[in-house]
């Protein structure tokens, strides 16, 4: 077993979001997105991967696939990895997001890649 602590881990900077890996393994990675007011995830795919992502501490719009949608503390967003997914801090100040990157099992059960 494995343990970190979400609140221990706070890695903002003014030039740009930051990202800290929390756990990686065979199909998996969960790592925090670190936002100040203003910066933003550009718009990118995870091809034949799910996403998840939950807003921990702050606000922000997530952008899918063109449709904007606000989130705060407390709300989780999902997709797939073949929709444009971008999320910027919308609000005053900072912004954690907590999220997990799943690969897609094959038709056969394998991992993909």
């Amino acid at each position: 077993m494995e343990k970190r602590s979400l609140d221990e881990i706070r890695e903002f900077a003014e030039d740009r979001f930051r990202k800290s890996v929390l756990f990686e393994g065979d199909g998996f990675a969960s790592f925090v997105l670190h936002f100040m007011p203003g910066q933003a995830l550009p718009a990118h795919r995870h091809p034949g991967a799910e996403l998840e992502a939950l807003v921990w501490e702050g606000s922000g719009v997530f952008t899918v696939d063109g449709k904007e949608t606000e989130a705060f503390a407390g709300d989780a967003v999902r997709c797939g990895g073949e929709e444009l997914f971008s999320f910027r801090n919308t609000g005053d100040g900072p912004c954690r997001l907590y999220v997990v990157l799943v690969k897609r099992s094959a038709p056969n059960g394998d991992h993909p890649g």
